[in-house]
């Protein structure tokens, strides 16, 4: 199906893209993708080193005429974020992406495209190689686990670069330049348990969510979506009151940054109570399809009969679990007071996973003051305390400051519109760019982000589309070549 890829324009982004689709590259495996830019550098005869956590650097000299321009850093990450739909085999170490073209977007075949960055991956390669543009001294940085932790920018050091201007690859909305980000937070939690023997006369129900949008836990956290774990533990909740169900294991979310999609949980109940269950699981579906009618259409709320398992979970740490999860916050917490409708801050319950003695949460915070961050990442480990969890955060990452006089900037918004005769919008984004880390290492850079249209990141919806691709591409060309 990736042969298709190879009609689009301009041909060299996309046929890079085919190229880096096929080549498996999760969040902290992305050995082979290195390997790929190294091998790819020496065909070119071009330099190319790496630093102590895995970043590649390439560099290519000016073109004629343009030696005494500033020195340009093109920016992208190489990792993807690895979600797929329950019903889809696919190994994300070993398999390709296979991608299909759905009226003017490319997307993958039930799985995230990793046009976040792929794209800004091709990019840089497809100038790289070309012989007939015109730039200036040129460095194409290309980071390790933005995904998971940033551990490429975080690792990045002071002397790696020599550029003054930064161009990162990694936004997603056409006609929008980003100047500033926020910042982020992960803060996790171990709840743990103890089981005993299910009592007699139960029977095993199991209970799924599903059909859920999901999304970037940044870009997507404002839009209204449902999160998973929410759902289910608001039903499981109401299990516990109304029928004395007792809770086996709760398994819901996957990544840190993306908004929970899909929750499964398996639980025993006292027999005779089954028609009460399955009425309550059918008028549920339909309460949370009339909360959510806009945003999630295709919202789906089942149970099924199971085995019955042999342990529970003692009942004080099923409330300890429920009562938590029913408390954590989750969603916008606060509304920028500069930028009209942007968000400063917001935490993201991602997941809740069944252990062999404790369940594992993960969430994440961000935000664009950075007291704010830490008070919404205090309030989430207050609720984990009081359950009994023990509570751990990371050191997080800094956000981006906007610089109103950036000279990039200016370069930039000129360009597109004289390239598309509109204005594009200059904003900041409640995402996490690497921005914010190079900046603090390279507080000389002048740094703007922008990308092409990509829909659905952190999810399987993810899909980029076809015509920004080649609007992005003219807009970094006509940057290059006016950069002195």
């Amino acid at each position: 199906m990736n042969e298709a890829l190879l009609e689009l324009e301009p041909k060299r982004i996309w046929s890079y893209f085919k190229e880096i689709l096929e080549i498996p590259r999760p969040s902290k495996k992305e050995d082979k993708i290195v390997a790929y830019l190294i091998n790819f550098a020496k065909e070119q005869g071009l330099e190319a080193k790496q630093d102590k956590v895995g970043n590649v650097l390439i560099t290519k000299p000016a073109t004629k005429g343009k030696e005494n321009a500033k020195t340009v850093v093109l920016q992208s990450h190489l990792d993807i974020v690895c979600e797929k739909n329950n019903d889809v085999i696919h190994d994300f170490e070993k398999d390709p992406i296979e991608t299909v073209e759905e009226n003017g977007w490319i997307k993958a075949q039930g799985t995230t495209l990793g046009a976040d960055d792929g794209i800004g991956v091709a990019a840089q390669l497809a100038i790289l190689e070309a012989d007939n543009i015109e730039h200036p001294p040129i460095e194409c940085l290309f980071t390790v686990d933005e995904e998971t932790g940033m551990t490429g920018a975080f690792g990045l050091e002071k002397d790696f670069l020599s550029g003054k201007i930064l161009l990162n690859l990694d936004s997603e909305d056409d006609g929008e330049l980003f100047i500033g980000c926020a910042g982020g937070k992960d803060t996790v939690g171990k709840l743990a348990f103890e089981m005993e023997q299910t009592p007699s006369n139960h029977m095993g129900y199991w209970i799924t969510v599903s059909g859920l949008k999901g999304g970037h836990s940044g870009d997507d956290i404002h839009k209204g979506r449902g999160n998973a774990v929410k759902i289910l533990n608001r039903l499981l909740w109401n299990f516990a009151e109304e029928f004395d169900a007792r809770l086996t294991s709760f398994d819901a979310g996957n990544l840190r940054n993306a908004i929970a999609r899909e929750g499964k949980a398996l639980i025993a109940l006292p027999k005779g109570k089954e028609a009460g269950l399955e009425s309550m699981v059918s008028q549920f579906e339909k309460d949370i399809k009339a909360e959510l009618h806009v945003t999630e259409p295709n919202l789906s709320i089942k149970a099924g009969i199971e085995e019955c398992p042999a342990q529970v979970l003692r009942s004080e740490y099923q409330d300890a679990l429920l009562n938590m999860l029913y408390a954590m916050p989750h969603g916008v917490i606060a509304w920028s007071q500069d930028i009209d409708n942007f968000v400063e801050t917001s935490t993201n319950l991602a997941a809740v996973k069944t252990e062999d003695d404790h369940f594992h949460i993960t969430t994440s915070q961000r935000s664009s003051v950075e007291t704010a961050k830490k008070d919404i990442a205090d309030r989430v480990v207050s609720v984990l305390r009081l359950a009994g969890a023990k509570a751990e955060q990371g050191k997080g990452y800094p956000g981006w400051t906007p610089n109103p006089d950036s000279e990039i900037k200016e370069i930039t918004a000129n360009s597109y519109e004289k390239l598309f005769q509109e204005k594009p919008k200059v904003l900041a984004i409640h995402a996490g760019l690497e921005c914010g880390l190079i900046g603090e290492k390279y507080p000389e850079l002048d740094m703007i982000s922008y990308g092409p249209t990509i829909k659905g990141a952190h999810s399987p919806d993810e899909g980029v589309e076809i015509d920004t691709v080649k609007k992005f591409w003219d807009l970094t060309l006509d940057i290059l070549k006016t950069i002195e």
